[in-house]
């Protein structure tokens, strides 16, 4: 066999006509001489739409009943995809990711994938058949019907590809991975290559083209991610190991999540336990947590704050109300007026600079921040939301990104 997987948004499938355009794309890829397993999210706004009939029809849906609900999107589209598919003279049959045989664990609407049972695609490939696959969801050990979150589908079609040992191909609404969203600074220049390393980095701090956990598939199995424009015959990025060419820049990629809470907590006891007790509580809550900073108060306490996703801020709100609970002289802020800045490089491993320039590039411009971390290859800084086209600009521009 000569496999490959090709993923399509809800944008490009979100009528008769689109999902017609890419059929022919999928039917010409076919020609070429690969067996093609297409994964598809669900038609344009599908998801939003059920999950406001799930609030109209609860206060409090069950997230094992919204699972079931929110599905139902992209077994829509593989059963359209494929009889249009079929009706151009491909023999298609369209799967369930339980049909697929996606094994998922973990919470309702934030499942992971724990593996695929691939023989199903397989045989229909041997076949001869296209096989049309509903990303963003699976089956628990439960037997009950899981999806994997936001950007889910992405994580089908890696996963898949990793099982078939093939490339993964992600069509999307631009033409390709961008130094910095084009939408926030025009003169963005198109990236044909990263590594997963920095893809991986600028996904996990906001970058909104690919989803982290797709990109931490294909890294493990050393499977290349192409990204490329679902309307256009374009080159696209290619998402794969690192090379020393790649590291010419000292900058690849500016990353922007705007979707952040600030939570700073003071006079809380200055025993490790009770910092360990409030990170456990939001872990048994599958909230993330991204940046910390903790400072020791003169009088034995410390300040400490974090980012989250303002996503999870109601799951959050509950655990701060246990804390605040426990311990009588704690005093608990919040801010979602605030958002993360992040520039990423393999080249600030071997060049030095980056920081400083940053730091004057900040000074300079009178933009101030709240906190701040590093990696190897990252510098991220929380900013008032009201600057972020101001530091875009600035950071884009003095890069050359």
């Amino acid at each position: 066999m000569n496999p490959v997987v090709m993923k399509f948004g809800g944008s490009s499938v979100e009528n008769i006509e689109k999902m017609q355009a890419i059929a022919q794309r999928i039917i010409r890829k076919k020609a070429d001489g690969y067996d093609i397993v297409v994964v598809v999210s669900a038609m344009g706004k599908t998801t939003n739409q059920l999950l406001d009939l799930a609030r109209q029809a609860s206060v409090n849906p069950s997230k094992r009943e919204i699972d079931l609900l929110i599905s139902t999107g992209e077994q829509v589209s593989i059963s359209l995809l494929s009889m249009i598919l079929n009706e151009n003279g491909q023999s298609a049959i369209g799967l369930t990711g339980f049909q697929a045989g996606i094994k998922t664990s973990g919470l309702h609407t934030k499942n992971k994938i724990e593996d695929i049972d691939i023989e199903k695609v397989e045989k229909h490939l041997r076949e001869g058949k296209i096989v049309v696959v509903a990303g963003f969801q699976g089956l628990n050990q439960e037997g009950d019907i899981t999806t994997l979150g936001r950007g889910g589908s992405d994580t089908t079609a890696v996963a898949l590809a990793a099982k078939l040992n093939c490339r993964a191909e992600i069509y999307t609404d631009v033409e390709g991975i961008y130094g910095v969203d084009p939408r926030l600074y025009p003169k963005a220049k198109k990236i044909d290559m990263i590594s997963f390393e920095e893809m991986k980095e600028m996904a996990f701090l906001g970058a909104k083209v690919m989803e982290p956990r797709s990109i931490e598939i294909g890294h493990r199995f050393k499977i290349e991610i192409l990204v490329a424009s679902a309307h256009q015959d374009t080159v696209g990025t290619l998402i794969k190991e690192a090379d020393p060419a790649m590291e010419t820049k000292s900058i690849t990629g500016l990353s922007i999540s705007e979707r952040v809470i600030l939570v700073t907590i003071h006079h809380l006891p200055s025993q490790s336990r009770h910092s360990a007790d409030l990170f456990i509580k939001l872990a048994q809550n599958e909230i993330n947590i991204d940046m910390i900073s903790q400072t020791m108060t003169s009088d034995g306490y410390v300040n400490l704050a974090f980012t989250a996703s303002s996503e999870d801020t109601h799951l959050i709100n509950e655990v701060l109300m246990e804390i605040q609970k426990k311990y009588e002289n704690v005093v608990v802020t919040t801010d979602t007026n605030i958002v993360k800045v992040s520039v990423v490089g393999m080249g600030m491993r071997t060049q030095s600079g980056v920081a400083a320039t940053l730091f004057e590039l900040f000074a300079t411009n009178h933009i101030d921040y709240k906190l701040i971390t590093t990696s190897e290859i990252s510098i991220s800084y929380t900013i008032d939301s009201a600057l972020k086209d101001k530091a875009v600009h600035l950071i884009a521009s003095t890069f050359n990104l």
